[in-house]
């Protein structure tokens, strides 16, 4: 008999995988080329090539009881070294290796980093719309999630909102910026407010707000827009970024967590998030992506394939009627439904074997989330089955 809580997770499993599971599912009835499954945040490009010519580099010329043995649980010291010297060129801070802890991606990064800093019931604050496992990770360690809405027309933070939630028992904030799901990169101004916030409301109460930036998304950005560094506007911030978008590794499950050394008791937090690595069960980062990623720092893939499905599905949708904030990044667009209820909206859209996920799963219902990180003939093929379920509606 598995545990009450698994129960309850296992009830509210991940509405994106089950979207999933109902494309192979759609597939093996109609055809692949026939279901348009923007379901899943899978990276349909490749991995730039210098990452495969790392791999059997490294495979060929190291030594394999180094490359695929156990190191310190932060990860190698000389990937973490050269990762800090990486960040600090691009966005002008001062860090060291000692500010580096390599995760097994992004979501291990979270789960390390709440397992260092929370107590039962204390509070994390997000802004909706939000990725939905971070509910299931504050849950992990005895901490509660807290929504805060957005502002609807631009889905940036509605920072009074934000500020009457934070209370004695906040003790972190997560953003997500280029966002999943709205595409929408959080501006200079809005996290100067979000800084101003914290500072003023860790004084208040006498304790140290954290804020956690996740960004798997941080190199898929359009159009010129910058992602603001977050280590430049507050001290007590946590980093956790991962490869998995910006090189295409999902599977591989290779990332790290930065920290500035300003923060508050910096060397025990550091020392937490060393040994939360260890007793979570990771133990350390897959060490041969370890070695990869640091030879490939300056590579990224070609966010321009992303870009031209993000233009030729928004400007269709537009058309249509559909009420939809243009992304900035990420690879997402998060349209109005034509109805209240997003769930049947979306159970609708699989008539026309259009596979969405319902807004709902992400803390905002009467939206859906589109993932056109799909092939740009797969995207123009759907649009005369999106066609069909906006008239479906009028």
């Amino acid at each position: 008999m598995i545990s009450k809580k698994m129960k309850t997770f296992v009830s509210k499993s991940s509405t994106i995988r089950a979207m999933f599971e109902e494309g192979r599912r759609l597939a093996q009835i109609y055809g692949e080329e026939n279901v348009f499954d923007f379901s899943l945040g899978n990276p349909n490009l490749e991995p730039p090539d210098s990452v495969k010519e790392s791999v059997k580099y490294i495979l060929d010329n190291e030594s394999p009881n180094f490359v695929h043995g156990y190191m310190n649980n932060s990860g190698y010291e000389d990937v973490r070294k050269a990762i800090a010297e990486f960040i600090n060129k691009k966005h002008g801070v001062n860090l060291s290796e000692e500010n580096i802890v390599m995760t097994v991606g992004a979501a291990g990064g979270l789960n390390v980093i709440l397992k260092s800093i929370l107590n039962p019931d204390d509070e994390v604050i997000t802004f909706a719309p939000y990725f939905g496992e971070y509910r299931f990770y504050c849950d992990n360690f005895g901490g509660v999630l807290k929504e805060v809405p957005p502002d609807f027309n631009t889905f940036e933070p509605n920072l009074k909102r934000f500020e009457e939630t934070i209370n004695n028992k906040t003790k972190a904030v997560i953003i997500n910026s280029p966002n999943n799901p709205t595409g929408v990169i959080y501006s200079d101004s809005t996290l100067k407010s979000i800084a101003k916030i914290l500072t003023r409301k860790s004084e208040e109460y006498g304790t140290s707000i954290y804020l956690i930036s996740d960004e798997p998304y941080r190199e898929i950005a359009y159009d010129g827009v910058e992602v603001p560094y977050i280590l430049n506007y507050y001290k007590n911030s946590f980093v956790g970024y991962s490869y998995s978008k910006s090189l295409s590794l999902p599977g591989e499950r290779i990332g790290y967590i930065a920290v500035d050394s300003e923060m508050d008791d910096f060397e025990e937090v550091m020392a937490a998030l060393k040994v939360a690595t260890r007793i979570l069960g990771f133990v350390n980062a897959p060490s041969l992506f370890q070695r990869v990623v640091a030879r490939n720092l300056d590579s990224e893939v070609d966010v321009n394939v992303y870009k031209k499905n993000r233009d030729l599905l928004y400007n269709h949708l537009v058309k249509l009627g559909f009420e939809c904030v243009k992304p900035q990044g990420a690879f997402y667009l998060f349209p109005k439904a034509f109805i209240e209820d997003d769930k049947k909206f979306c159970e609708i859209a699989k008539e026309y074997n259009l596979l969405l996920v319902p807004g709902s799963s992400f803390g905002c219902p009467g939206y859906v989330r589109i993932a056109y990180c799909v092939s740009y003939e797969k995207i123009e093929k759907s649009l005369p089955a999106f066609t069909k379920l906006a008239e479906r509606f009028k």
